[in-house]
């Protein structure tokens, strides 16, 4: 070729390179993927991790033995609460109305006294028993331990339950031997 010669130019029917439908719908596709397995997996995981604190409380079989003509008397329902299912010494009401907290009203009986509970601890009296707040998480509920009955009892309390199942609880506990409030070796 000389320096006079125009250099040859592409016939005027190609066409520039494309990637073909099916690799570009597989590269994409991949890390949408890998992106929606990662939120499944976080979410799962966060599902196990938010366990109820009362199912973890110790229980006493000496304790628990008391519980039957308690647990009988529970009602089958707590206002929006209900679908009463009892498992050995808990009880669990469910609802899919209240939108706060998705965790089931658990009454949980024949626990083992509460080890934070002190001289000093701060007790709220619903019917003339003494209840113990054991454990708080401000957007899933509440935990009380009923203190000056035996055998002691747990509930949690899910957020936006409102204090009815706590009060008709207590109102039953009454017929529990009554006890003196027990610190331990505080």
């Amino acid at each position: 070729m000389s320096e006079s010669e125009p250099a040859p130019t592409p016939p005027a029917d190609s066409e520039p390179y494309r990637l073909s439908p099916a690799l570009i719908a597989t590269l994409a596709t991949i890390p949408t993927m890998v992106i929606i397995g990662f939120i499944v997996f976080a979410m799962l995981k966060t599902k196990e991790a938010e366990k109820i604190p009362v199912d973890s409380y110790a229980t006493s079989t000496e304790a628990a033995e008391r519980c039957g003509p308690l647990i009988a008397q529970l009602p089958e329902s707590f206002g929006e609460y209900g679908g009463k299912s009892v498992e050995g010494n808990t009880v669990r009401w469910t609802s899919s109305e209240n939108e706060q907290s998705p965790d089931p009203l658990v009454f949980r009986c024949g626990v083992a006294r509460p080890e934070a509970l002190a001289p000093t601890s701060s007790l709220q009296v619903i019917n003339n028993e003494q209840w113990f707040m054991t454990d708080t998480d401000e957007s899933r509920g509440q935990a009380y331990v009923l203190v000056d009955r035996r055998p002691y009892i747990a509930v949690w309390v899910p957020s936006g339950a409102g204090n009815g199942p706590l009060t008709k609880i207590s109102g039953l506990a009454g017929e529990l031997p009554s006890a003196p409030l027990d610190f331990g070796d505080n």
